[in-house]
């Protein structure tokens, strides 16, 4: 069905248990705040900022214009590079770009980008401005597989040069991890979807709880559309192979529940959460802040090797959870299901693996048992299977693309999680795959006829 959004804005949950809160962490700039920042910038010329930024957002622009009370003009320059940058305005790990490019940074304080972006961006959303509206028809089709956030940036781009898009989603609200899988302390699911709705209101049409490969088929893709754009992300978590596994949740799972059913959720009061990355902080974060006793993350390496963002793990620190380094899980205890402990062992590190990282080895008779009433894994997520219902070449189970996303197959293009089998995943990375995917696909859709 093609999903209308508008009136989902008004019905978001949220959640308030025992003192704690799972509401946006930052506050918004008030206009004074916004203007004495913006004040601060030195308006580089070849700003290092953005060339740090990977939808190479010109940022001096926007921030002068906010200096300048011209804050629609400020998001029509941060809309002009990344369609979704309300949702970047908050998700991106701007401590290690921008901001951290930022020449103040060195002696100063660095000027507060991201939430000048947000301010800018909350002032249009704010006001139901539409900034951009779809080009002129040129009378082509694109089938966009996935509504996450390269799907969308793919999708707008498009519309906003004539292209007829629909989008076909699997879950029943587009989005995809800015809808269900950022915890709202970073990004509230109606910022998600209000980007969703102007996707929308350029002409994109979305089809929701549509899973390709079944219903459209690959084949009928192929047949009604003159090119097709695969922005798809990761499937859940990897199985550990240990005994009681199924007694573990799902850390993207677990995070879903804290924005769709805050209220529902039943946190554990001594909480385990195996994975150093950032999802495995985001599921930490929650289980604090919804009421348990005590969080403790579990990684088999050490700090060195954590995946999560230096600024995430001072944060989590903060929160008070704990990390118990060099520990992996080998098997939960529980009594009739009811989770009682995680056995681990410890580790030692040895040479460097496929990774690049240190091996793990088990310390033979290290056991030890870790009390546990709630295990929740963040530890990676399952490459999906889609690349072989179109028959794509993969590259370790990711979809292999050229200089223009372009896949093996003519015509099918790919960008986002999907295809990032080097260097690390990011909504900004998939925003910037789709926008430069929709620049290729135009130019094929043009050049072809």
């Amino acid at each position: 069905m093609n999903v209308p959004l508008e009136g989902l804005l008004s019905e978001i949950p949220s959640v308030t248990v025992a003192g704690s809160t799972l509401q946006e962490l930052l506050p918004p700039l008030s206009e004074q705040e916004a203007v004495t920042e913006s004040a601060r910038c030195l308006m580089c010329f070849d700003a290092p900022c953005t060339h740090a930024c990977p939808t190479h957002i010109d940022i001096p622009k926007f921030i002068k214009k906010i200096s300048t009370d011209n804050l629609l003009g400020s998001a029509r320059t941060i809309l002009e590079s990344n369609l979704l940058g309300a949702t970047c305005a908050r998700v991106c790990p701007v401590q290690e770009l921008c901001e951290g490019a930022c020449v103040l940074g060195s002696e100063h304080k660095p000027i507060a980008i991201g939430r000048l972006q947000r301010h800018a961006m909350d002032y249009v959303y704010g006001r139901k401005m539409d900034v951009f509206h779809a080009g002129k028809s040129i009378g082509k089709k694109v089938a966009v597989v996935g509504a996450g956030p390269a799907g969308l940036s793919c999708a707008g781009e498009l519309a906003k040069l004539g292209v007829s898009v629909t989008l076909y989603e699997k879950r029943e609200l587009p989005g995809g991890l800015s809808t269900y899988g950022i915890i709202v302390l970073r990004e509230p699911m109606e910022v998600a979807l209000a980007e969703v709705a102007m996707i929308q209101r350029l002409g994109a049409k979305i089809e929701a709880g549509k899973q390709v490969g079944v219903d459209p088929t690959v084949a009928g893709l192929q047949k009604n559309f003159d090119a097709v754009f695969i922005g798809m992300g990761l499937g859940n978590s990897p199985q550990l192979g240990i005994p009681g596994e199924e007694y573990i949740l799902d850390g993207l799972e677990y995070i879903e529940h804290s924005k769709l059913q805050p209220a529902q959720l039943h946190v554990g009061r001594d909480v385990i959460v195996i994975g150093a990355g950032n999802t495995a902080i985001d599921c930490a974060t929650v289980a604090h802040r919804l009421g348990a006793e005590r969080v403790t993350m579990l990684y088999r390496r050490t700090e060195k090797e954590m995946t999560a963002y230096p600024h995430e793990y001072a944060f989590v620190k903060l929160e008070g959870v704990t990390v118990s380094f060099l520990s992996q899980p080998v098997k939960v205890h529980h009594e009739n299901g009811v989770v009682k402990g995680l056995e681990c062992v410890r580790i030692a590190l040895g040479e460097a693996d496929a990774s690049g990282r240190a091996a793990p080895k088990e310390i033979p008779g290290s056991n030890v048992l870790l009390p546990a009433d709630q295990i929740v894994k963040a530890i990676g997520q399952n490459k999906l299977s889609l690349a072989a219902r179109f028959d794509l070449k993969t590259d370790k189970g990711f979809i292999r693309v050229d200089a223009n996303f372009e896949t093996s197959s003519p015509g099918v293009f790919a960008g986002g999680d999907c295809i990032r089998a080097r260097g690390s995943a990011s909504t900004v990375m998939a925003v910037q795959d789709g926008k430069l995917a929709a620049r290729s696909i135009y130019q094929r859709l043009i050049n072809h006829g």
